[in-house]
């Protein structure tokens, strides 16, 4: 458990260290995974000693759980946000811009989701079967009753929002992918794939 992962209680400089860490430790973990990443490569990102930071954590495990934990907070909000309505392709469409922005504004807490899966996220499976797969069941039954009542195509729930989460993310965590086949685009990358996305994903739930 991080000593100083709560920031009740804790006096203002406290709370900058601990997120001078975070911040730090999340440059790390994105860029080499949670294998990969040391408290010494966390400390030399954060400009603090090795001590400062035990002080603060018990170790990169405490770390990495506390930065997860805010993670899927941040990461089930557009999913939340999706919502019943009279225009369900509008609706969806919203969320997959939602989801874009976030991988535009979050780029590293996308990667540091995708290292984690790909380990077989051993830190984070009790929260995807939990969590993410009770609040995906009741999106994914949304989104049937939007079929059964002939609004948008007959198309399989849960497939439509991997699909979503697919398409998305990929322009996070495949950046270096993307940039290089684009090349220098800045912004644009980002408006003409919601473009692109928006298009694509009309067309599929038109009825």
């Amino acid at each position: 458990m991080a000593r100083a992962a709560a920031t009740k209680g804790q006096t203002r400089i406290q709370r900058e260290k601990t997120e001078q860490i975070l911040e730090a430790a999340l440059e790390v973990f994105a860029s080499y995974g949670f294998r990969g990443s040391t408290i010494d490569q966390i400390a030399t990102q954060s400009g603090l000693s090795k001590p400062n930071i035990l002080y603060y954590f018990d170790g990169k495990e405490a770390i990495h759980a506390v930065l997860l934990g805010r993670l899927l907070d941040t990461w089930l909000e557009p999913l939340q946000s999706l919502s019943d309505s009279s225009t369900p392709i509008d609706e969806i469409c919203a969320y997959v811009h939602r989801k874009l922005e976030m991988a535009r504004d979050f780029p590293r807490e996308s990667r540091l989701f995708a290292n984690e899966i790909l380990q077989g996220a051993p830190r984070l499976l009790n929260e995807l079967q939990g969590p993410l797969k009770a609040l995906t069941d009741e999106k994914a039954a949304l989104i049937q009753n939007w079929v059964d009542a002939g609004k948008i195509s007959a198309i399989d729930p849960h497939h439509l929002l991997f699909s979503i989460w697919s398409t998305t993310q990929h322009y996070a965590d495949f950046d270096v992918q993307v940039r290089a086949v684009l090349g220098s685009c800045e912004g644009d990358c980002f408006q003409t794939a919601q473009a692109h996305l928006d298009h694509m994903f009309r067309a599929l739930l038109k009825p």
